[in-house]
């Protein structure tokens, strides 16, 4: 596959739909502890560029070391960053799941990696990626423990655990000490358009280069003071507290979301986060631009290789209301 403009949910030329399913970020937000940080963040100097203080807070926060923190711009950016140093190092072959995060892809093809999908033989790659929750499924990835265990470099985009709302993780937390773990806050905290991440390196001396690469093809600075305070208010327990709660919000709109689907004739797909894939009962393209300027978007899953299905957050119940409102109208549209 051959990628041009990167392909994402959210706003579009036109800003943000006032009822956007098609990003994933915590409804319930934003966190208001995050909130406040943000306000009295201090925009006037440059943060620590070492990030010293952030690493430790992040470092108790899992429990590990503060070594091992690597701080990135997104994950989108870590995701470029990791796939340039594996590159460096003299990989060839990245392997993917057969369903994944657009990004994933994209970084192999621009640093010239070779990608390499679930059904293909994956011994040569030197990069696993995998995601769990996983995207855009939000299902688990059956195959995770034997990834986690290949001996190659690993990583594990713990984008959706924060916002898990079934199951249970597939690795445990002596598992995940063996992989890279990428974190993203922002989704759980219901504050997407901060741009923050960082990643927990494998509790091993041979992780080493490929830390000292990866520290050398880092930007000066790639948090901003804005991005420092909402990790610093993520490890917090006010916001920790918040997203608890949230979680239990969360759960009851979703159910409430399947089932207003389920009633417009679509099938709903089984998934452990606050975002799930469905077959609709008319082909979302044809649809799209009626939805849109009916205030509604969602995310068409052709480009995760999934055609005719679509993923939806979720999203509270006046939101769900003006989707089967709009989708109504725009079917009976289409028909006439």
């Amino acid at each position: 596959m051959t990628f041009t403009n990167a392909l994402h949910g959210g706003p579009d030329e036109t800003g943000a739909a006032p009822h956007d399913f098609s990003t994933n970020g915590n409804a319930v937000g934003p966190c208001p502890a995050a909130v406040d940080a943000l306000r009295t963040a201090d925009a006037a100097h440059y943060p620590d560029p070492r990030y010293t203080s952030l690493r430790a807070r992040l470092a108790a926060f899992h429990g590990v070391t503060p070594e091992r923190i690597v701080i990135a711009a997104s994950a989108s950016e870590f995701i470029h960053r990791i796939s340039a140093a594996v590159m460096q190092g003299g990989a060839r072959q990245v392997w993917l799941p057969t369903h994944s995060y657009g990004d994933y892809e994209r970084a192999a093809q621009a640093w010239g990696l070779q990608v390499l999908r679930a059904s293909e033989p994956h011994e040569g790659a030197a990069l696993h990626w995998c995601c769990e929750p996983s995207s855009p499924l939000g299902q688990p990835q059956a195959d995770i423990e034997l990834h986690a265990q290949s001996g190659s470099i690993c990583v594990l985009d713990m984008a959706y655990e924060p916002l898990r709302l079934e199951g249970r993780a597939s690795l445990a937390a002596a598992q995940r000490d063996r992989v890279w773990q990428l974190w993203t806050p922002n989704k759980a905290m219901g504050l997407t358009g901060i741009r923050a991440a960082y990643a927990i390196a494998p509790d091993d001396a041979a992780a080493a280069p490929l830390m000292q690469r990866l520290e050398k093809l880092a930007p000066s600075w790639p948090l901003g003071t804005h991005g420092v305070a909402l990790l610093e208010t993520w490890t917090g327990d006010e916001a920790q507290a918040w997203l608890a709660r949230s979680l239990t919000t969360l759960r009851s709109w979703k159910a409430e979301q399947r089932a207003l689907c389920e009633s417009l004739g679509w099938q709903c797909l089984p998934s452990d986060a606050n975002f799930f894939c469905a077959r609709t009962d008319a082909p979302y393209p044809v649809l799209a631009a009626a939805l849109r300027a009916d205030g509604i978007k969602l995310r068409d899953c052709a480009s995760f290789g999934l055609p005719g299905l679509v993923r939806l957050g979720v999203l509270p119940p006046h939101s769900q209301q003006a989707l089967a409102q709009a989708w109504t109208r725009a079917d009976a549209s289409a028909e006439d």
